[in-house]
């Protein structure tokens, strides 16, 4: 495997490990932005990005806001853009918090702009994978802080795979930046898990994807739900779309979603590694055994689990030793890239440009941004 993709996904583990270091190298001045902005007792954090960048936000919203304490929404630029009135609010102070593989998509310039213009107190943190974007490049940078990460997260392929984990990662760790001495060893950790995947999960999930599954259906909780939205784009971004995927969490599942298992179905399970949480995923997963179980189940998790009975158990870690629940999301990304890879390639498209027609690209193209005042005028 020479191509991008696969060079990417197996690089990983190395680039969370130079990404930490890189982040250490910016402890002290960003711990001195942060304290500065957070010293406003009306602030509100909105992260944002579009696409896989978005789904960072989702996983980080809830960590971000338990471990900084300050009221955090995950917004993609794709809705900041038409409808900035509805998310920004002028009297209150903003910490925008930007993800951006090439920092050259026309919604997250805009959303930046758009933020300078209709907050009255507004600041930036820019996390990117690319030095020369319009991002990493923006002007005003009083009010901005850019962190971009090493050059290896910056994808040459289509689909983001090291760079979503590796912005992640600095997300979680930015959330606390004052430990981040001693968050080391979950980095250090985390790279195990993915070595873990890596080393002897390849084969297995070389034969699942060979299966002739048309649907995937990817399940999370908490932190995990985000992952399970980048892994449903992942999977059906790499086969073109020929392979159709939905997520959800395992409680919302039952909702209605769960109509959409058949013979066809791939069902990827992603654990939490806290106790009170899996009693609700175990649930589930009980259910749907005792009904529609589609064509194949995956379950990954940190440590193995009695109560589960899948076709495949992904298990990362060990019982004695447990990540922080959010630091899970990261590693638990890597099955959906392989077996969107794994896949295409067995499909005869290659996984470096998956979109056949172009209808999708590496970096959007064809969008146009209206200038907000003029639509204001016209209301």
């Amino acid at each position: 495997m020479t191509n991008n993709t696969s060079l990417e996904i197996y690089n990983q583990p190395d680039l969370w490990i130079k990404t930490y270091n890189q982040l250490q190298n910016h402890q002290e001045a960003l711990s001195k932005f942060l304290a500065m902005v957070y010293g406003f007792d009306d602030l509100s954090i909105v992260l944002t990005g579009a696409g896989t960048s978005a789904f960072i936000g989702k996983v980080l919203q809830g960590p971000f806001q338990k471990r900084t304490n300050i009221p955090t929404r995950a917004i993609a630029t794709t809705d900041l853009v038409s409808h900035p009135s509805m998310f920004f609010q002028s009297g209150r102070t903003t910490l925008l918090v930007s993800f951006a593989r090439s920092g050259d998509s026309p919604e997250s310039v805009a959303a930046v702009e758009l933020a300078d213009e209709v907050c009255d107190n507004v600041y930036h943190l820019i996390i990117s994978c690319n030095q020369n974007g319009k991002l990493a490049r923006s002007k005003n940078p009083s009010n901005k802080y850019i962190f971009i990460l090493p050059e290896g997260a910056n994808d040459k392929g289509l689909a983001m795979t090291g760079s979503f984990t590796s912005m992640l990662l600095v997300g979680l760790l930015i959330a606390r930046i004052e430990d981040l001495s001693s968050l080391k060893s979950q980095v250090l950790q985390l790279s195990d898990y993915a070595n873990e995947v890596l080393d002897n999960y390849i084969e297995k999930l070389k034969q699942v994807a060979a299966l002739d599954f048309k649907r995937a259906v990817f399940l999370g909780s908490g932190p995990q739900l985000g992952v399970a939205e980048e892994s449903h784009l992942k999977l059906q971004e790499l086969t073109d779309g020929i392979v159709i995927c939905k997520h959800d969490s395992f409680l919302g599942f039952r909702h209605g979603p769960k109509a959409i298992i058949d013979d066809s179905t791939l069902i990827v399970y992603l654990f939490s590694n806290n106790t009170f949480v899996q009693q609700y995923e175990e649930d589930l997963i009980q259910q749907i055994s005792n009904g529609g179980k589609g064509i194949y189940s995956i379950a990954i998790m940190e440590s193995d689990n009695d109560e589960v009975a899948v076709d495949l158990k992904i298990i990362t870690g060990n019982a004695h030793e447990n990540l922080d629940e959010e630091f899970l999301a990261v590693c638990n990304i890597l099955p959906a890239q392989l077996l969107g890879y794994f896949k295409s390639l067995q499909l005869g498209i290659n996984p470096d440009n998956p979109s056949i027609s172009g209808a999708i690209s590496r970096v959007v193209k064809g969008v146009e941004i209206y200038p907000y005042q003029e639509v204001l005028k016209n209301v």
